[in-house]
């Protein structure tokens, strides 16, 4: 087509203004704002599952969805302390994310079509990949989910595992009695006084359970965890629709946390790592760069997330795997160069 001259100078105005866009980097939203303002990251967890979320005898949060929280700080602010923790139930955690109660959650939460669209929520990286199991008394001696027509389930209002729970029994063409009960440490104290005879959850919440949770009286072994896994449950961090930037440093908090592992890249040998001639580890580290200008964060951004927080495997041996009480074996959770979903997009 033609142009005339009118038409080349609107082009080269709207170039130009294009070009200014991209060289002044990520632009700050209102969330990301208030969070500097503040001097600190508000994160919803869960009112206490060991291993994801829990304060310890000191007072101090500590588990997987905790590191989350502490990952986005680093980023974002340069230090992983520099968090108040919310714990919310599965009732209230909605709420208090959609009211600006608190800036995101880390709460063991299934991200779900209507939950990433109809409750004004995004949804970023999935942190772990889990399913719904179920968890019996030892001594009903049961030893499938096919056998359970006619049980009282201890299930939390407010789930996909209260909706998962009506579907499978439902699908088998069996029943069952609900006892419904709100808080997570409820429910489990009712099964194990033997309220009701399943009681069931995400399986990383079931064997947190088990280890964690029994009375004193009776042990681990005393519990059995069923072999069906009945749905898919990728739990991820949520925040608001609306601040984009702020969406994106909490996924890539994570897709960092990933990427350090899977270039060897740990807390311990993090100093040592800047000195590689690698050009992918120098963009990750922020020795070329760039990387941080992108995201609007300090180009060392993945740099203190691995030195104050570990690299993904480190995060969870320490609180969920191999080195931790639970024993989870990684699973799902593996590196894809592993055999596991854990896909971290490039940092390029």
């Amino acid at each position: 087509m033609y142009k005339t001259a009118g038409h080349n100078k609107a082009w080269a105005i709207a170039v130009g203004l294009a070009a200014l866009f991209v060289s002044t980097g990520a632009m700050a939203g209102k969330d990301i704002d208030a969070i500097k303002a503040r001097g600190a990251l508000i994160c919803g967890v869960p009112t206490g599952i060991a291993g994801f979320a829990l304060a310890d005898s000191q007072g101090k949060w500590v588990g997987l969805d905790v590191d989350v929280c502490r990952g986005v700080a680093a980023a974002l602010l340069g230090d992983s302390e520099k968090v108040k923790y919310v714990p919310l139930t599965a009732q209230q955690r909605f709420t208090a994310l959609q009211s600006g109660e608190v800036d995101m959650l880390s709460n063991n939460t299934t991200d779900t079509l209507t939950r990433d669209t109809a409750l004004g929520l995004d949804f970023t990286a999935v942190t772990y990949y889990d399913g719904q199991g179920f968890m019996v008394n030892k001594k009903l001696g049961v030893k499938s989910a096919k056998e359970l027509n006619g049980a009282t389930v201890c299930v939390q209002p407010g789930t996909t595992t209260e909706l998962n729970l009506a579907d499978y029994f439902r699908a088998n063409k069996m029943s069952f009695k609900p006892v419904v009960i709100e808080k997570v440490e409820e429910v489990r104290a009712a099964f194990f006084s033997g309220r009701c005879d399943v009681y069931t959850n995400d399986s990383s919440s079931l064997y947190s359970a088990r280890i964690a949770n029994v009375p004193q009286g009776q042990s681990a072994d005393d519990y059995v965890v069923l072999p069906e896994i009945i749905s898919k449950e990728p739990l991820a961090p949520a925040v608001r629709h609306g601040d984009n930037q702020f969406a994106d440093v909490v996924r890539w908090t994570q897709y960092a946390m990933l990427e350090t592992e899977e270039y060897g890249i740990n807390s311990k040998n993090v100093d040592e790592m800047l000195k590689s001639e690698n050009p992918t580890i120098k963009r990750i580290l922020g020795v070329t760069p760039g990387m941080g200008k992108a995201l609007g964060v300090d180009e060392k951004w993945a740099y203190t997330i691995v030195k104050q927080v570990g690299n993904y495997g480190e995060s969870f041996d320490r609180n969920v795997g191999a080195g931790s009480p639970l024993k989870i074996d990684r699973g799902l959770n593996k590196l894809w160069t592993q055999g596991g979903l854990q896909y971290a997009m490039p940092i390029r």
